[in-house]
């Protein structure tokens, strides 16, 4: 197993990441009849994709003798109703000031950021804007 889910009502679970025993928590959003306090599901799904662009960018930068220490990825989901889902999600790549990159290494780590993982695990159908800010 990877992870468990407790639900603790009032539209709040707890979850438990098993290797490590990490704990977080999440709540219903606030256009949901939730508080908003905690990120929603969809949240993480969105968020997601900005941790694994950033893992993956990490990866290969080590590989280039980069350093994207303080690479800040700005992530925006937007909502669809009937059913209700992501329809979009925005990033915004901002690299570290002062990071010198070759055009080379511009390509290889914004391939690497548009082919991870996470990005390759989302329906077609959600629309996946990306900006990369130098």
């Amino acid at each position: 197993m990877t992870s468990t889910v407790t639900y603790e009502g009032n539209l709040r679970t707890s979850l438990v990441h098993l290797k490590s025993g990490q704990t977080f928590q999440t709540d219903a959003p606030t256009d949901n009849q939730g508080k908003g306090e905690c990120f929603s599901p969809t949240d993480l799904v969105a968020t997601a994709l900005g941790a694994c662009m950033a893992t993956t960018m990490g990866i290969k930068a080590r590989d280039l003798n980069v350093d994207l220490k303080g690479l800040k990825i700005d992530i925006t989901k937007h909502m669809a109703a009937d059913p209700r889902r992501i329809s979009a999600i925005d990033v915004v790549l901002h690299y570290p000031s002062g990071l010198t990159l070759s055009d080379k290494e511009k390509v290889i780590l914004e391939r690497t950021a548009l082919t991870c993982p996470v990005i390759q695990s989302i329906h077609p159908d959600i629309k996946v804007d990306t900006k990369f800010a130098y």
